[in-house]
C-alpha cells in the first residue's frame, strides 16, 4: 500500500518516528514533508498536500500528524472524497476503516505517545473495508452530502 505522511511543525518528531517504526511492514512510506524546523509549518498546508496526494492517486491511504489532531482532521477533510479520522486507540483506527471507509488518520502528537501511536498506524494500514451492505449505505450518504455542498 503506498500511504502518504505529513505533519506540522507540532507533529514532525512524532512522524519521523511513524516513518522509521512503519518502515519495516512494507508499506512504501511517501514522506510529504514538515520537519519541525518552521514554527509556520501550518497544519492546513500538510492536510491540504497529503488528502490531494489521495485524490490524486499519489497515494492509498495517509497518516497526519499535528498538535492535537484536531486541525488536521478538519483540513484534510475538507477535500472531497477524504475521510480522516482522528484516532488515538486502536479499535478506532481499524474500525474507521472497516466501517467508514477512512483514508486518512490523524494523530495529535501532543496527545498521544509514540506506541499508542505505531499502534493506531498499524491497525489503521491492516484494516480493509467491509463493503457490508450497511457500511456501503451509509457511505453513499457521505457521498450525497458532498455532493449536495458542493454545489
Amino acid at each position: 500500500m503506498r500511504v502518504a505522511m505529513a505533519a506540522d511543525h507540532a507533529g514532525a518528531e512524532l512522524k519521523a518516528e511513524l516513518l522509521a517504526r512503519l518502515a519495516p511492514l512494507g508499506h512504501e512510506l511517501i514522506d510529504l514533508g514538515g520537519d519541525g524546523s518552521d514554527p509556520e509549518d501550518d497544519y492546513p498546508d500538510y492536510s491540504r498536500a497529503l488528502a490531494m496526494a489521495i485524490v490524486d492517486g499519489r497515494a492509498d491511504r495517509g497518516i497526519l500528524v499535528c498538535g492535537s489532531g484536531v486541525g488536521a482532521s478538519i483540513a484534510a477533510s475538507k477535500v472531497p472524497g477524504i475521510r480522516a479520522g482522528l484516532c488515538h486507540d486502536t479499535y478506532s483506527a481499524g474500525q474507521g476503516v472497516e466501517h467508514d471507509d477512512m483514508n486518512i488518520l490523524a494523530l495529535g502528537a501532543r496527545v498521544i505517545g509514540v506506541e499508542t501511536a505505531v499502534s493506531c498506524a498499524e491497525s489503521f494500514l491492516a484494516a480493509r473495508f467491509s463493503g457490508e451492505p450497511r457500511h456501503v449505505r451509509r457511505l453513499a450518504k457521505i457521498h450525497a452530502i458532498e455532493e449536495e455542498a458542493s454545489r
